[in-house]
């Protein structure tokens, strides 16, 4: 019997593999689909590093475990290419995003064919491709004509260094994201997408969805949709009226200032020329503050505006403040403030020796309007970038946005010698001169003018808010997707990933459900079912990341000779997959090892019954896998391999170790099941070998497990008898040595409690 050589066996198997184009998907009238991806990954010139292993791997095993058990399965593969860093890297070294890219993604490539992974690689995606963000330009318009597509003038965070707008979760400290430069806010006109539009439905659906609660829950909270009503103060002095909303319009007479934010439009009509300076003051230092900062502030400031409004149900005089924990996106941006009921109007209260009026309640209807208000926003999409979709819109000579034709997308993303934005703040695309100029048909005028193109392009999300959808027919160059292709595949069965667990998938069914009004999808959720893991951590426990020097690259972990069968595996294996785990090179060595067993047993067959165990086992990885839990199928192979060391094995053992080992270690097992002559069909189990003579009980001291006992299904009522056994255990012997003082035994859940 030779020895086990990884690497070998995976060159051959990768080989055949390619040549014969074996996972290759096409729609089968009469199969069942399963259709199977992951959160597709940005091309870093890093490369993959073992964190993204384990999200693509997941993907993988679960495709593998569904192809043996008959089903047409598509498991594809993309890379989301749009963003900062290939522009950074552009400003930084004159090398063009589309070079950078192109390089990154080989690499990348390279790296997932080398961990064997069964893609259908003639549906690999590229978002910064002409061929699919036409598309993606396409998907725009169709959002634009329906006026879910608009501009408005608004506060944005802007930075400096990138010369871009940033979205909230892109502002951390008061620094952008990615180059660390203080940001601040800068009024802007801006392109949104009218998610707010599908709120009710976005909201309602989610109890469906059978996805992690924890997910559910974080876009529940988002959504944040709230139920009160808007009621008017009058301001004295002829200033515009305020509309406050609340939740809580029974408490108004509780009512005894009132706060806006500092971004209210009305504000300065407030001021006076005593307290003018000093609210603009506050508000220029408030519009540094990142919404999270404002919220999360224990310290609550304010300034008075010098104005009063009128309580319309108690007719008192009431103060204007300006203060930053009321944020312009929530309601009308102010509030009537009650600090008898409300813990942060309390807080304000007492700051400013503002009364404190306990108060009785009023009917609900008797002062306001019913309203509902919802803490998400409208989608900001625009980006002051070069490298992103262009936004295929151009503006006459007054200003007003006009579509470009959809037989003139795409609009091709020009080349330019400096990446740079213009000293205006907008992207280097505005240096394209012959670029910027178009010829379109104005509607209003019927005439043909010169228009000058957007110079904004997408946000990245807008890329990946439809390609679940595009790789059903990712080469159709008359239609964003194949509407057959689609009834076929869509919507998702399983989708896997480990971010973006509010924005990108909350676009996602916002698309989804606007494309189904549309009369594009026959669908109204995109996803069935979501698993959202954990992240593969450097051995300290901390994240990985490249300035950090603390990346693997799972290359190196291949080519040391452990292969890529054992990082599979040992990443299914090194925990539960909702949790973070830390990469541990001496487990990596362990899993090695089994898998090494495993092939030897090929050499020592026996003529052995192991019917049991077998089918036992078929049953445990079977059940395990259908539940994501990787790490107990692995424990039940392996399990299973020391039962057949200990026993013999059979060539029926060793063909069905190699059919559940495969969606794990799919080289090994495919050598294994070759060298066995036996095809890959997923096994059965047969429930008469699982009627067990034995049942484990467990056995503590003191509250703590100790020990684990084989005992006989009839002696399992039998207390006497179980305490005896456990008695005679030696992992329990020395914690009783003082003796025994209580006997706690629950024969129904297999618990003995021995208190000494």
């Amino acid at each position: 019997m030779d020895r086990y050589e990884p690497l070998k066996i995976e060159e051959k198997w990768q080989k055949i593999w390619e040549e014969t184009e074996a996972f290759r998907a096409t729609e089968k009238a009469g199969l069942p689909k399963m259709y199977i991806a992951e959160m597709f990954p940005y091309p870093s010139g890093a490369g993959l590093h073992v964190g993204h292993v384990r999200n693509f791997t997941i993907v993988d095993v679960l495709a593998r475990f569904y192809r043996q058990q008959g089903l047409n399965v598509l498991r594809p593969f993309g890379y989301d290419t749009f963003g900062l860093p290939a522009e950074n890297y552009a400003i930084k070294t004159g090398t063009a995003p589309q070079e950078v890219t192109k390089v990154n993604i080989d690499n990348f490539r390279k790296q997932a064919k080398r961990l064997g992974y069964a893609v259908d690689w003639s549906r690999e995606i590229n978002t910064s491709s002409p061929e699919y963000y036409k598309w993606t330009q396409w998907c725009f318009l169709q959002l634009f004509k329906k006026g879910l597509a608009y501009q408005k003038e608004s506060y944005q965070w802007w930075c400096p260094e990138d010369q871009t707008v940033l979205a909230n979760e892109q502002v951390e400290n008061g620094k952008c994201w990615r180059c660390g430069h203080e940001v601040e806010k800068k009024k802007m006109k801006q392109w949104f997408f009218k998610i707010t539009e599908y709120a009710d439905e976005l909201l309602d659906d989610i109890d469906a969805l059978n996805w992690p609660d924890k997910i559910k829950t974080m876009q529940k909270n988002w959504i944040g949709r709230s139920q009160g009503a808007e009621i008017d103060f009058e301001v004295l002095g002829g200033a515009p009226k305020i509309t406050v909303f609340t939740t809580r319009p029974d408490t108004i007479k509780g009512a005894t200032f009132l706060v806006v934010a500092p971004e209210y439009p009305e504000l300065l009509s407030f001021t006076n020329d005593n307290t003018r300076e000093a609210v603009l003051a506050y508000k220029a230092a408030a519009l540094k503050k990142s919404e999270i900062e404002r919220q999360e502030n224990k310290e609550k400031t304010g300034v008075f505006t010098g104005s009063y409004a009128i309580n319309p149900a108690t007719k008192a005089e009431i103060p204007i403040y300006v203060a930053d924990y009321v944020l312009s996106g929530y309601g009308t941006g102010a509030i009537m403030a009650v600090p008898a009921m409300d813990e942060r109007d309390r807080e304000f209260a007492e700051a400013y020796d503002l009364p404190i009026v306990e108060t009785e309640l009023v009917d609900r209807d008797l002062y306001g309007t019913p309203k509902k208000t919802y803490r998400m926003r409208d989608w900001l999409i625009s980006r002051q970038r070069y490298w992103g979709a262009p936004i295929p819109i151009a503006y006459d000579k007054d200003g007003e946005p006009h579509a470009i034709p959809e037989d003139q997308l795409p609009v091709i993303i020009p080349k330019v010698d400096d990446y740079k934005p213009d000293n205006s703040g907008r992207s280097a695309l505005a240096k394209a001169k012959d670029w910027l100029k178009v010829e379109l048909y104005n509607e209003k005028t019927g005439q043909v003018e010169e228009m000058t193109r957007e110079t904004d392009t997408l946000d990245g999300y807008a890329c990946s808010s439809w390609y679940l959808w595009r790789y059903v027919s990712p080469h159709d160059t008359e239609h964003a997707w194949d509407a057959e292709a689609v009834k076929y595949w869509e919507p998702v069965d399983v989708y896997v990933g480990a971010d973006h667990a509010v924005a990108h998938l909350l676009y996602v069914r916002f698309w989804c459900k606007f494309f189904a009004d549309m009369g594009y999808l026959p669908f109204r959720e995109p996803i069935k079912k979501l698993i959202y893991h954990g992240y593969i951590n450097a051995p300290d426990g901390k994240k990985m990341s490249k300035s950090k020097g603390n990346v693997i690259d799972p290359l190196d972990v291949i080519n040391d000779g452990y292969g890529a069968d054992t990082l599979r595996t040992y990443e299914m294996f090194i925990g539960p997959v909702e949790l973070d785990a830390a990469w541990d090179p001496r487990s990596v060595g362990g899993v090695y090892r089994f898998l090494n067993r495993c092939y030897n047993l090929l050499g020592n067959m026996t003529h052995a019954d192991n019917a049991g165990i077998r089918h036992q086992t078929i049953k445990k990885v079977t059940e395990d896998i259908h539940r994501a839990s990787f790490n107990t199928a692995v424990a039940a192979l392996m399990e299973y391999v020391n039962e057949l060391y200990k026993a013999g094995a059979s060539e029926e053992d060793l063909v069905v170790l190699a059919k559940l080992l495969k969606p794990f270690a799919p080289h090994l097992a495919s050598e294994m099941l070759e060298r066995l002559d036996a095809d890959d069909e997923w096994p059965k189990w047969d429930e008469k070998y699982l009627v067990a003579d034995t049942a484990e009980v467990i056995v503590q001291v003191n509250g703590k497990l100790r020990a684990k006992l084989q005992v006989n299904t009839e002696d399992l009522e039998n207390q006497e008898k179980v305490v005896e056994l456990a008695m005679a255990d030696e992992k329990v012997q020395k914690y009783i040595a003082d003796g025994i003082k209580k006997t706690i035994y629950v024969p129904k859940a297999k618990i003995l409690n021995l208190v000494v």
